[in-house]
């Protein structure tokens, strides 16, 4: 009783609470008080001390003033704490680890200031939060700056040693860098000293502690990257103790006393201490005019918007429509252009044409003139050779030129042909034909008489070779010739991709009813082609086989004869996994030709 009055007179209430729940706050917990107090049988003297451990450099929460004695927020607060519970504390404070041992060894009943996680409530019992701790991210001036916790991992991290963050950042897998330290001041003045990178410490004592030491080097990079609740702890399982602190730290709440120890140690740096209805009247007192003149303006302001929007309005769609003109323009220009580089190309091509072709037929009329003259010269050489012995022939003794002069005029007539073949290529990419397309022809036979044609082609190129005809397909009207040739050179580039005659190549004919078009799909399992070089494969000259004597005419000249035909010729690659290419041809649209 004399507890219950004793509060009652030494700290006025500030809210105006009733009588009776003053009495119910303060009696009840000092008659448990004493029930709980009275030792046991075989209990010792000192049972009846509640010892309460703390950290001895975690100001301004706590921490060892400069006679060593305990001091700071947590400490006021729970010898406030025992003063309303009518509880005898010892408060100890050390290095932080050990303080969480002890608790754990029973040495000291409850800790004054833990950061509250699902891990720690393994172990510990938690009050409701006397505080909110908000942890930021510290670095050297001019240092990278981060933005979260994440982008700390191969940084070296600076850390208090069984600390929240030690926690939370070993748990996120950010432990290989982390440098720990005793206290926050220690890790905060290894960091100013130029060592590591980072330090992680709460904000408030980190600013009591740049400010207390002068570490003007140091700054936040991140603040509040994680918020932690900050309670009184127990050992798990004493309930019985943990209900004293939380009753106590409810009673100083109603109180006032609470607010005030709060004020004194943490109102500089948190602002805590101002009271709602303080900040409310602030906040009125300059609302007020604020509105006034917001309430003017936003009625001038929504018709100029309404104005803005019309003009905004009109001035995108002319914006787009003029963007939309100019992208035609640029189309028309480069088609333009394209015109006038094939015109210039194809008049090139057939002068070029015409002037390999007149010495070319030279070395093709006059090279199986000279091959005969070497055969009939044979038998006298031979006989020369056996009488007289090895004789110099060119620069090199007959024995060796009787073997290379036949292999040389061979290449050398074969290379002639292949001059022509390139030349009659040249030739067909730059005309225009004007063959009148009047013949009606099956898809299916054109692919038949293509394939009968490249049989020993396909054979020596692949084992897995098949062709799918559709049924009733309806008839193309072509030039059979021309669309034998695109077909022949799409399934000799089938075979030309295959790496090894495992690899299989697979036709297939259909009718495309969206389209009206028959199609013919070539599909093959070979090297395949790089997505950046698909939209040049029509383009005149482009190869990627010319090591192996491609002209790059092929497939553009294809795709000029398949636009001939108004139709079209599309094509689908993965490397490493084959290519298909799809011939489409318009089926029954006569009027189109």
């Amino acid at each position: 009783m004399m507890c219950a009055i004793e509060v009652l007179t030494r700290f006025p209430v500030k809210r105006k609470v009733g009588f009776f729940r003053i009495l119910t706050l303060v009696l009840v917990p000092a008659v448990l008080s004493a029930a709980w107090l009275t030792p046991v049988e075989g209990s010792g003297p000192e049972d009846s001390v509640i010892v309460i451990g703390g950290d001895r450099s975690y100001p301004p929460y706590e921490f060892l003033d400069k006679d060593g004695k305990p001091a700071g927020f947590n400490v006021e607060l729970s010898n406030a704490i025992a003063e309303v519970m009518g509880m005898t504390v010892e408060v100890r404070l050390g290095a932080w680890s050990g303080m969480r041992r002890a608790v754990e060894a029973g040495t000291i009943h409850a800790l004054q200031g833990i950061s509250y996680s699902e891990d720690r409530a393994k172990e510990f019992d938690f009050c409701p939060p006397h505080a909110i701790v908000h942890h930021g991210i510290y670095a050297r001036r001019g240092s990278p700056s981060v933005s979260s916790l994440d982008e700390l991992r191969g940084k070296e991290v600076l850390l208090h040693k069984d600390g929240i963050m030690h926690d939370t950042l070993v748990r996120r897998g950010i432990q290989a860098s982390l440098v720990l330290t005793e206290t926050p001041a220690e890790a905060l003045r290894s960091l100013a000293s130029g060592k590591h990178d980072y330090a992680v410490v709460a904000m408030v004592p980190a600013q009591y502690l740049i400010n207390q030491h002068g570490l003007s080097n140091i700054v936040p990079v991140a603040r509040s990257v994680t918020t932690q609740k900050y309670c009184y702890a127990v050992k798990r399982g004493n309930s019985e103790l943990l209900a004293r602190f939380t009753e106590g730290l409810a009673i100083l709440r109603e109180t006032g006393r609470y607010q005030a120890i709060r004020h004194k140690w943490l109102g500089v740096t948190e602002q805590a201490s101002l009271h709602w209805a303080v900040i409310a009247r602030y906040i009125a007192m300059a609302m007020v005019p604020l509105l006034l003149v917001l309430g003017i303006t936003v009625l001038w302001s929504r018709t100029l918007q309404r104005k803005v929007a019309q003009h905004t309005q009109a001035l995108t769609q002319e914006i787009s429509e003029r963007k939309r003109a100019e992208q035609e323009l640029r189309d028309h220009q480069e088609q333009l252009i394209q015109a006038h580089k094939m015109t210039a190309l194809g008049i090139l091509v057939s002068g070029v044409a015409h002037e390999i072709n007149n010495p070319n037929g030279l070395i093709l009329l006059n090279t199986p003139v000279i091959m005969e003259a070497f055969r009939d010269a044979g038998p006298i050489l031979e006989d020369h050779f056996r009488e007289k012995g090895d004789f110099m022939l060119g620069g090199l003794k007959y024995s060796r030129m009787s073997r290379e002069i036949p292999l040389m005029l061979s290449e050398m007539q074969e290379g002639a042909k292949r001059i022509k073949r390139i030349v009659e290529d040249l030739k067909d990419f730059a005309r225009r034909t004007d063959s009148a397309l009047t013949e009606s022809v099956e898809m299916n036979l054109l692919v038949q008489t293509s394939i009968r044609l490249l049989n020993n082609l396909i054979r020596k190129s692949t084992s897995k070779f098949s062709v799918e005809y559709a049924e009733n397909l309806p008839p193309v009207r072509a030039n059979s010739q021309r669309i034998e040739q695109v077909i022949v050179n799409l399934v000799v580039n089938a075979c030309q991709a295959l790496p090894d005659s495992e690899k299989g190549i697979f036709l297939r004919t259909f009718h495309d009813g969206s389209t009206e078009e028959n199609v013919l799909e070539v599909r093959d399992e070979g090297v395949g082609i790089p997505q950046e070089n698909l939209p040049h494969l029509t383009d005149p000259f482009f190869t990627t086989k010319r090591q192996a004597g491609g002209t790059g005419l092929g497939l553009s000249l294809s795709a000029r004869i398949v636009e001939e035909h108004s139709g079209s010729i599309t094509f689908s690659s993965e490397p490493g996994r084959g290519t298909t290419v799809r011939l489409s041809l318009p089926a029954g649209k006569w009027s189109a030709f």
